[in-house]
């Protein structure tokens, strides 16, 4: 099951405010079972005081890496090396690298290949090739609650394109568009799609796929908001449950 993957958390204190901590430790919780908590940073610094009493409350064990040169390299150094040496330990099946630093691309390719589960996770600048590194990324601002665009902005149909972040995640259009197609590749002959396999394909094109990012809790209400698309409830066996099911909107047929 994937809530009992045990999961490293390697945190850049460099790039990762304190106030994040308990929404970081919450959402690895939904994938996996923390194991290591470690955050990488030269601690004689006093921009990183503030971290030393959230370190004790969540049993973080800093690793002290001092600046030797100008720059960040020396903490990235350190955590890629710790990363390696757990990858080899054979005593995790994830990690979660939480910066929004691209410096660590190449470290989530490596630790894909070798067939770890890799979540990211950092705020809204992180650039395009570390979410796209990694198998799921998560932005800080929308787990904190607190995402940069409103739902108005997003359901309205005049999106200016300044207003979709510049991270790798899908505007409105492209979304609606790429939902159409993999509807479309995986509809029975009436045109419906189990929701749930849609859900699953989006987040395999998408790495930084999240409800959240457009203002909704769950992926119904989000394709519902669409005004794209019909959506089926079919009951089951089990009272208890319904499955959903979605399909393209013929316009043609609708207007006539």
């Amino acid at each position: 099951m994937e809530n009992d993957k045990k999961i490293a958390v390697l945190i850049d204190a460099d790039n990762v405010s304190d106030k994040y901590i308990k929404y970081i430790l919450d959402e690895v919780s939904n994938h996996g079972i923390p194991t290591y908590k470690r955050i990488y940073g030269d601690w004689t610094k006093p921009q990183l005081n503030a971290w030393k009493i959230v370190l004790l409350n969540y049993s973080i064990t800093p690793i002290q890496q001092y600046s030797y040169t100008t720059g960040k390299n020396a903490t990235d150094s350190a955590l890629i090396i710790d990363a390696m040496d757990i990858l080899y330990s054979k005593n995790v099946d994830g990690f979660c690298i939480v910066s929004s630093d691209s410096d660590f691309t190449k470290l989530a390719s490596r630790l894909r290949e070798a067939g770890m589960y890799v979540i990211g996770m950092g705020e809204r600048k992180t650039p395009t090739p570390f979410i796209s590194a990694c198998e799921k990324f998560k932005y800080l601002e929308v787990l904190a609650g607190s995402p940069t665009t409103s739902v108005q902005a997003i359901s309205s149909p005049r999106i200016e394109k300044q207003d979709i972040p510049k991270n790798g995640m899908a505007s409105i259009d492209e979304l609606i568009k790429t939902i159409k197609i993999i509807i479309t590749e995986s509809s029975d002959e009436d045109g419906w799609a189990f929701l749930g396999e849609v859900g699953k394909r989006l987040n395999k094109r998408y790495p930084d796929f999240d409800t959240r990012n457009y203002g909704h809790t769950k992926l119904t209400p989000l394709i519902s908001s669409l005004k794209q698309f019909e959506i089926q409830p079919r009951k089951t066996s089990n009272p208890h449950i319904i499955h959903y099911f979605v399909k393209n909107i013929n316009k043609n047929k609708t207007q006539a």
